[in-house]
C-alpha cells in the first residue's frame, strides 16, 4: 500500500466538498442546462481531476501517477453507459430538464458513499485474497460478451426495488412539485416523482458498480489511488450527461470498445492473479500500456462512431407488425 501523507487525503476531501458546494450554489435555482454550461463544468471537472493528477505524480511517484490517470480514465469510459440509463430513468419519470441536475447531483453524492464502501470492501477482499481477481476477471468477461451479444440487459426503472420499496415505505404522488422531494397532502408527508427518480439513479449506479470495482481494481489495489479516481470520474457525470444530451445515439461503436476495454481489463487481472498466486514468471501488463490501450479503443470508437453513424431503423407503415403499445405508466403508479 501507497505511503499517503494525510494532508493529501484532507486536500482532496476539502476539494470535493468545495467543488460540489460551489456547483450547488451556482444551481440554487432549476433551470435547463445548456451546451455551454455543461461545456464550462465539463472543463472544471476535468480540469480538477488531472490538477490532482500532476499533485499525486509529485508527491507519489510516477507509478501510482500513471495508475490514477488510468484508473480515472477507464472509469469516465465505463461511467459513458450509465449517461444512457439516466436519459432511460428520466424519460420514464417523464422529469422536466430543469430539475434533472437536481437529481443527478443527489445521485452523485450517493454513489460517492456507496462506491466508497464497495472499493474498501474491494480492496480488503483483494489484499487477502488474491485469488478472488479471478472471480473479477469472470465478471469483466461476462460482461464483455453480454455487450457483444447485445443481449437485452438494460436498466427499468419500473422494477428497480429501490423505487419499489421507496413506495412501499413512503406514499408517492404523481405530479412533481418543483424540485422539493416531499410534500404535505391531507396533512401526511407524501414524496414527490423526483424522490423516485433519485431512488432509481442510485439503484443504476449499484448496477454499474459490478462492473466498475473489478475494473478498476485491476489498475490498482490502492485504497488512495482508487477511490479518488472514481470520485473524480464520478463528480463530472452530471456535466457530461448534458453535454452530451441528444448526441449519445450517435456514439453506435461506443459500446463495442467498452466491451474491448473490459475484456483487455479482463485478461490484465487474470495475468496479475496468476503472477501473484501461480508463478512470478508469469508477466504482469504494466499501467502505461494499460493507459495506452484504453486511450487508444476509446478513440477509435469515438472517431468511428462519428464517420460511420449508426443507421436508422426502417420506418413501419402504420398497421404493421405487431400492435401499438400502450402509454409508459404514469410515475405514482
Amino acid at each position: 500500500m501507497l505511503d499517503v501523507p494525510a494532508w493529501l487525503w484532507v486536500a482532496f476531501v476539502a476539494t470535493v466538498v468545495v467543488a460540489l458546494a460551489v456547483d450547488l450554489l451556482a444551481h440554487r435555482s432549476a433551470h435547463v442546462i445548456g451546451f455551454r454550461e455543461a461545456a464550462a463544468w465539463s472543463g472544471v471537472w476535468i480540469g480538477l481531476a488531472l490538477a490532482f493528477a500532476a499533485v499525486v505524480f509529485l508527491v507519489l511517484g510516477v507509478t501510482p501517477g500513471t495508475e490514477y490517470v488510468t484508473a480515472w480514465l477507464l472509469e469516465k469510459s465505463l461511467s459513458v453507459d450509465n449517461l444512457f440509463v439516466f436519459a432511460l430513468i428520466f424519460g420514464y419519470f417523464k422529469v422536466p430538464r430543469a430539475y434533472q441536475h437536481r437529481v443527478l447531483f443527489f445521485g452523485v453524492m450517493g454513489a460517492l458513499v456507496f462506491r466508497g464502501v464497495f472499493l474498501s470492501l474491494g480492496v480488503a477482499v483483494v489484499s487477502r485474497f488474491t485469488a478472488v481477481l479471478f472471480v473479477f476477471a469472470a465478471v469483466l468477461f461476462y460482461s464483455t460478451y453480454k455487450i457483444l451479444k447485445e443481449e437485452d440487459d438494460s436498466f427499468d426503472p419500473s422494477r428497480s426495488l429501490a423505487v419499489r420499496l421507496l413506495r412501499k415505505l413512503v406514499p408517492v404522488q404523481d405530479e412533481y412539485a418543483g424540485m422539493k422531494f416531499f410534500v404535505e397532502e391531507g396533512g401526511r408527508r407524501v414524496a414527490t416523482p423526483l424522490l423516485a427518480v433519485v431512488a432509481a439513479i442510485e439503484a443504476a449506479d449499484l448496477v454499474f458498480a459490478v462492473d466498475s470495482v473489478p475494473a478498476v481494481l485491476a489498475v490498482s489495489d490502492d485504497a488512495f489511488i482508487v477511490y479518488t479516481s472514481n470520485a473524480f470520474a464520478i463528480l463530472g457525470l452530471r456535466a457530461l450527461y448534458f453535454l452530451l444530451a441528444g448526441l449519445l445515439d450517435r456514439f453506435s461503436y461506443l459500446s463495442k470498445g467498452l466491451a474491448v476495454i473490459l475484456a483487455f481489463i479482463g485478461v490484465k487481472l487474470v495475468l496479475q492473479a496468476s503472477h501473484k498466486t501461480i508463478s512470478s514468471d508469469i508477466p504482469e501488463i504494466s499501467s502505461p500500456v494499460s493507459l495506452a490501450v484504453i486511450v487508444v479503443v476509446l478513440t477509435a470508437s469515438v472517431v468511428l462512431s462519428l464517420r460511420r453513424p449508426a443507421q436508422p431503423p426502417p420506418a413501419v407503415p402504420p398497421g404493421a407488425g405487431e400492435a401499438p403499445r400502450g402509454d409508459p405508466p404514469e410515475p405514482g403508479a
